[in-house]
């Protein structure tokens, strides 16, 4: 069973997300990079029938609606989370605080949380991971949900950017084993940002 930790390839990816200003070329940066990894057959987390047939992930128009600045409240008492996966397994988490912001005037918040097995590694020891769901989820987007990196900020504030959200390997390859996103980070809000649902 090939593991979630793949997808924190995806985290060398994201160049804007401790930025406190909404930039259009970092979407579309990112966008073409995912692109770029997903049809390479050295880093696509597809299934070979569809690498063959690959010509592009399907994306939300971009919106700086989506864009936000959240305010970072950290948690205390570091207790470990045992998150249930799509697979058989679990991972262990420490929620690292809750985000609180507001989209269109109105206040929302969501738990961003870090792994305990890539945290002791250098280069991820200020990787954050924000898993969420939201009201196109099971329509537009991934049934399981999206996910998010984001770096520890210097202050309290961090940037949110949802149209940077992808979607799990496991939306691809049932091969995958993914984090399945905690019940308290349902948004009651639909996301219209980041990737659809793959087919």
């Amino acid at each position: 069973m090939k593991t979630i930790y793949a997808l924190v390839l995806l985290f060398v990816f994201n160049f804007g997300f401790s930025q406190k200003k909404f930039s259009k070329n970092d979407v579309i940066k990112f966008q073409k990079k995912l692109n770029t990894e997903f049809a390479d057959s050295k880093t696509s987390p597809l299934m070979a029938k569809d690498l063959k047939t690959f010509k592009g992930l399907e994306f939300y128009p971009i919106s700086e609606t989506f864009f936000v600045n959240a305010t970072l409240v950290k948690a205390k008492g570091g207790k470990v989370i045992e998150m249930k996966e799509s697979g058989k397994y679990t991972s262990k988490y420490t929620k690292y605080g809750t985000l609180n912001f507001k989209i269109n005037g109105k206040a929302f918040k969501l738990a961003v949380y870090q792994n305990l097995e890539l945290i002791v590694q250098e280069k991820y020891k200020n990787y954050l991971f924000l898993p969420f769901s939201d009201l196109t989820t099971g329509k537009q987007s991934y049934i399981g949900g999206r996910y998010i990196d984001l770096q520890i900020p210097k202050g309290n504030t961090i940037a949110i950017d949802f149209n940077q959200a992808y979607n799990p390997y496991c939306a691809y390859n049932y091969e995958y084993s993914c984090p399945l996103v905690p019940l308290e980070n349902d948004l009651k809000i639909e996301i219209r940002a980041g990737v659809k649902d793959f087919h």
